[in-house]
């Protein structure tokens, strides 16, 4: 008889394994499916389009010439996967979950709406905050050949070919347990693979606002992030964490709001987010994907432009101790600060 959480795991990769099997099963080529009659023009378009970024990928931007996104997989759900977040309910460290590949990350992935879910429910119950949320891409590290999905088909074209970018850069260079340098190095690859991927087609530069918008917001929960860290360090009895947490919830709200009167007045893209009930772990997401793209944007710069020196650069990094190559990033993000 195994140990309760041995099972528990053991049926976790199971659901994984049949999850992406089920992808696997029915998954159809590219190709065959843009010869296809019963094929909508408006699905040949979009794949066509994903043709075009994953050729560029590898040809101009060095990224894997492989099979991933030569196919095709039309799902049954709006998301693909579903990704559980959880922390103790005074922290605003995720509770980590280990995998032997990908090793420690800040959420677990199910191929479930319904099992994601129940572990939601489960963890909730020993007293955790927890947060789901639906995945529309990911990547399986090159394990298998990622398919471009149905999820994926309403983004605009720069969401489309900028994620092929961002998943195609996991494979490439990952390092095992250490998120924000994985999403860092795929969400730099993925900018600045879509301004050259946009200037080739002879389109003008992105305006940036909704960079400028999001990378507003995010300072703004992060900000909530640090208050509540601050809050729970303190010492204070658990009756008054509890009312500390929600005043500093509801302080961030009216924050928002006077940002986003001062700053994008009109534009409401966030105000559901911000409606939503606000707990620690929903903030985990935030800073994971861009923590460190300023320093690799100064060893991009030193690179000369050059995809093969940077990546080469970025592969040294790679295999520094953990410790070593944050300071070593920390280093170069503040020269990005100082050079800005």
């Amino acid at each position: 008889m195994c140990l309760l959480s041995a099972c528990a795991n053991l049926r976790y990769y199971a659901h994984v394994t049949h999850g992406e099997g089920e992808l696997l099963l029915h998954r159809r080529s590219i190709a065959k499916v843009l010869r296809d009659p019963s094929t909508s023009p408006a699905l040949a378009v979009r794949l066509r389009l994903a043709q075009q970024a994953r050729r560029f990928a590898w040809q101009r931007l060095g990224l894997p010439h492989n099979r991933s996104y030569t196919y095709y997989v039309a799902l049954d759900r709006p998301y693909v996967v579903w990704n559980v977040f959880a922390t103790p309910r005074f922290s605003v460290q995720a509770v980590p979950q280990c995998f032997p590949f990908a090793g420690c990350v800040a959420y677990r992935g199910w191929f479930s709406e319904a099992r994601a879910e129940a572990d939601a429910a489960r963890l909730r119950k020993r007293g955790d905050d927890v947060y789901v949320g639906g995945v529309p891409a990911y990547s399986t590290l090159g394990w298998f050949a990622d398919p471009i999905l149905s999820s994926m088909m309403e983004w605009d074209d720069d969401d489309l070919a900028s994620t092929i970018f961002h998943e195609l850069a996991h494979q490439l260079i990952y390092v095992k347990g250490d998120t924000a340098f994985n999403e860092s190095f795929a969400t730099f690859v993925q900018t600045e693979g879509l301004r050259e991927w946009r200037a080739a087609r002879g389109l003008p530069p992105d305006d940036g606002k909704a960079r400028q918008m999001a990378d507003g917001f995010t300072r703004l929960v992060l900000g909530l992030r640090d208050r509540l860290k601050a809050l729970y360090a303190s010492g204070v009895d658990e009756e008054a964490m509890a009312a500390g947490k929600h005043r500093e919830i509801e302080a961030f709200r009216q924050r928002y709001k006077a940002w986003r009167h001062t700053h994008w007045p009109g534009d409401h893209r966030y105000d559901a987010w911000v409606a939503r009930p606000i707990n620690n772990a929903r903030l985990l997401p935030f800073g994971l994907y861009d923590q460190w793209t300023p320093a690799f944007a100064v060893l991009f710069r030193a690179s000369h432009g050059q995809w093969p020196a940077f990546y080469q650069r970025v592969r040294a990094l790679a295999h520094e101790r953990k410790a070593e190559r944050d300071s070593t990033l920390q280093t170069l993000a503040e020269t990005s600060h100082v050079h800005s």
